[in-house]
């Protein structure tokens, strides 16, 4: 199935969500719903994002940590190492985006998450023009890529995937230059961790990231 030239709106949620800021010390707002399109547009729209509860066994949650990472578009460090590093590869996006999430949800890696019906869920979503992945080849081999969900100038990163030394990283980057020069406005990395901290995601409070939230999507 190819992909429409613009998003195509599934229709009103089923669910109501409560707000963002009303998540508890691990960053849970609620259990339950389901992954239908409509869904997780309501989701994301209001600052929510799911995760099931103790990895891939758990309830469903929806989650809104506080404080929340976040990527500045025009504050990705580059390394001089890394600038070497990005000539042995090429970037593509939207060129293989059930396999990226196919990689980056595969079992043997810890603390997986990615279970089949999130790849089900955001492979929909591709189709509908929501999701989005950014690929990393060497030669002809997928040795890296991300993927996430963009809604107007607001784009939510949820994995990435590395064969390859830096080609995650090359993946972040090019996805940082890209989506800047389309004009998103918001990149949001859930939280910060040491390993995105170092490429320039920083840490804002839940109430500024629903600020920067809504100005993304107005």
């Amino acid at each position: 199935m190819s992909r429409p030239p613009f998003p195509i709106h599934p229709g009103p949620c089923a669910w109501s969500f409560p707000d963002a800021t009303e998540a508890d010390e691990s960053g849970i707002v609620c259990a339950g719903a389901d992954l239908e399109p409509a869904t997780l547009l309501a989701a994301y729209s209001r600052g929510l994002f799911p995760m099931r509860l103790s990895g891939r066994g758990g309830q469903l949650a929806w989650w809104a940590p506080d404080p929340r990472g976040v990527l500045p578009l025009d504050g990705f460090h580059v390394s001089r190492s890394l600038h070497k590093s990005r000539r042995k590869f090429t970037v593509t996006v939207d060129m293989e985006f059930e396999a990226v999430i196919g990689l980056c949800g595969d079992p043997r890696r810890p603390h997986g998450w990615i279970t089949q019906d999130f790849v089900t869920a955001y492979v929909r979503m591709h189709e509908l023009g929501w999701a989005h992945s950014f690929e990393v080849w060497q030669d002809d081999d997928l040795v890296g890529g991300m993927y996430g969900l963009r809604i107007k100038r607001f784009f939510a990163g949820e994995s990435m995937f590395s064969h390859k030394t830096d080609a995650s990283k090359i993946a972040l980057w090019a996805a940082t230059e890209l989506l800047r020069s389309d004009g998103v406005e918001l990149f949001d990395v859930q939280w910060s961790t040491d390993h995105l901290a170092s490429l320039g995601a920083i840490e804002v409070s839940c109430d500024e990231y629903l600020q920067r939230l809504r100005g993304a999507l107005r």
